[in-house]
């Protein structure tokens, strides 16, 4: 019940610090801060206490990777789906996005929990499983960030009921699941531990109070940014039977901040001084000349 608490009240801080950082900071590193390993630590000590065997409690943090991968999948629906919807009324297009974004994470969630149960039945080993995936969502965050996109910062402003129900909603959503995970085997505890719900209340309250743009421009530095959470679970695994449960946690969390988060800092930061040129198409005709990404559409 501790590790649900504390879990629970961790993703309405993070849900809420979040969406604070995207509106001010805005898409860029807003979005890349936004997804420091943080509900995955007290995730990964209600593992460690609950889980029968080490060996459970490394197959649960394996699976993280895989199950981010899904995560940043779900994200890429809330950059890509929005303009290939018909001109919807606003409201309906929301609703319209959080059906179909929330229907193919969980269809590929069920496809990768037959997969996993398989892999891990056919007595193969789970850390290659978590690294493999661990690559292939990095290779992925990487390519999202190159495709240049508006990132501005929200403009307008929030109250404080706005984002004490994103904290509410958060919350609600990851103790749910963490409890879940708790009276579960490994493999369903790693897949619905990392359940979107921070994702979800993050870009559905950007978009009720900043529109389409603010959380579009998010999406590529939070997929890059999400790797963080699967690089703590993978050094989780290989540490906290060793160090402990505090000082492992503590030592992975560190490790994946410098290994994952500030490299991919300097990526955004390095991106921004050279940014690809894309034509402003309502311009061009008039003054022949292309706009930085950023600047596409913006005074």
């Amino acid at each position: 019940m501790t590790s649900i608490l504390i879990t629970a009240l961790a993703a309405g801080l993070v849900a809420i610090l979040v969406t604070v950082a995207i509106e001010r900071l805005g898409g860029r590193k807003g979005g890349l801060l936004g997804t420091l390993p943080t509900t995955i630590v007290p995730a990964a000590v209600g593992f460690w206490w609950s889980s029968a065997t080490t060996v459970d409690f490394r197959d649960a943090l394996f699976v993280v990777p895989a199950g981010m991968l899904l995560n940043a999948v779900f994200l890429l629906f809330w950059r890509e789906l929005p303009g290939r919807l018909p001109s919807w009324p606003f409201n309906v297009k929301l609703v319209a996005m959080v059906v179909l974004s929330m229907s193919g994470w969980l269809v590929l969630a069920l496809a990768l929990l037959a997969a996993t149960e398989f892999y891990r039945a056919a007595g193969l080993p789970m850390v290659f499983w978590g690294w493999g995936f661990f690559c292939l969502a990095l290779l992925f965050g990487v390519a999202a960030c190159l495709g240049r996109r508006p990132a501005p910062a929200g403009s307008n402003p929030v109250s404080m009921g706005t984002y004490l129900a994103r904290g509410l909603l958060a919350a609600l959503a990851i103790g749910l699941a963490v409890a879940l995970a708790g009276i579960s085997g490994p493999v369903i505890a790693g897949i619905v531990s990392i359940f979107p719900a921070i994702f979800i209340t993050t870009v559905v309250a950007l978009w009720l109070s900043q529109g389409e743009t603010v959380p579009s421009g998010a999406v590529g530095p939070m997929m890059l940014g999400s790797t963080s959470v699967s690089a703590f679970a993978l050094f989780a695994a290989a540490i906290m039977p060793v160090l402990g449960v505090a000082a492992g946690a503590v030592a992975a969390w560190l490790a994946a901040v410098a290994l994952v988060t500030v490299p991919a800092w300097l990526l955004l930061q390095r991106l921004a001084r050279n940014p690809v040129l894309e034509c402003d198409n309502t311009n061009v005709a008039q003054t022949e000349r292309c706009l930085p990404a950023d600047r596409v559409g913006m005074s």
